[in-house]
């Protein structure tokens, strides 16, 4: 994955530039330290992928992303800020994540990962409907919670939880919402559960007749209801 490097700060650079290297896969193909550099750098080096500061002199970097989003084919943004402000701006420039400085390497390689999986999707992947990142409130401050990683939504009484594989998030938005704005992304199992076609795997039976979604990573998902079980097995084969 070819890598464009883009901060006024030269010691901010140097950071991500060492942890870069720390990283397989990744080819830092050039830096810039302004916004009007890091276009003639896109045009100049054709990058897969752009760690872009927001707060720079001249031309920021949300307006630097607003123009390569004009590109016939423009390359990933990922946006590194010291500022927790901007994340909800992030998100409606559809930047694949939102790093705040300093950048810790267990993040870069995550955000990285993404990249990589959405530049080369599968050959028979379901084209994307929706956002690209739900947003969820934590502590008073806006996060991106990454669509491709939520394996299933489950309702109970009146919040939503997206259900990852290794941790949780309440969501603002009602189920019906979400199968709204997810479209084909997701298959209702139940009237309190939507899975990701992406990440349902089986169904499985318990003892008692009872059908759940088998998922990956996880293993067993939320229960299927009797009047779904053949309209998801239908999906499923469809799938297959």
């Amino acid at each position: 994955m070819r890598v464009l490097l883009v901060d006024d700060e030269p010691l901010a650079r140097e950071r991500l530039r060492r942890l870069l290297r720390e990283l397989e896969g990744v080819k830092l193909v050039g830096e810039a330290g302004d916004g009007k550099a890091a276009l003639s750098a896109t045009a100049a080096l054709q990058p897969d992928l752009i760690l872009l500061d927001i707060r720079m002199p001249g031309m920021d970097g949300m307006a630097v992303a607003r123009h390569l989003a004009t590109l016939p084919q423009p390359p990933r943004v990922i946006f590194t800020t010291a500022y927790g402000e901007h994340a909800l701006e992030a998100f409606e420039a559809q930047a694949i994540d939102y790093l705040v400085k300093p950048v810790r390497r267990e993040r870069l390689a995550q955000a990285l990962e993404r990249a990589a999986r959405l530049l080369t999707p599968p050959a028979a992947s379901i084209p994307l409907a929706g956002p690209a990142h739900l947003t969820v409130k934590k502590q008073g401050r806006i996060e991106l919670l990454p669509v491709e990683e939520i394996l299933y939504y489950q309702a109970d009484h009146k919040y939503v939880t997206a259900h990852l594989a290794q941790r949780e998030a309440l969501l603002e938005e009602s189920l019906k919402q979400l199968e709204e704005l997810l479209g084909e992304r997701v298959i209702r199992v139940h009237r309190n559960a939507l899975v990701a076609r992406s990440a349902i795997t089986g169904l499985e039976r318990d003892s008692h007749g009872v059908h759940y979604a088998t998922l990956r990573d996880i293993g067993r998902g939320p229960e299927i209801s009797r009047r779904l079980v053949a309209e998801v097995r239908r999906q499923l084969k469809e799938m297959s």
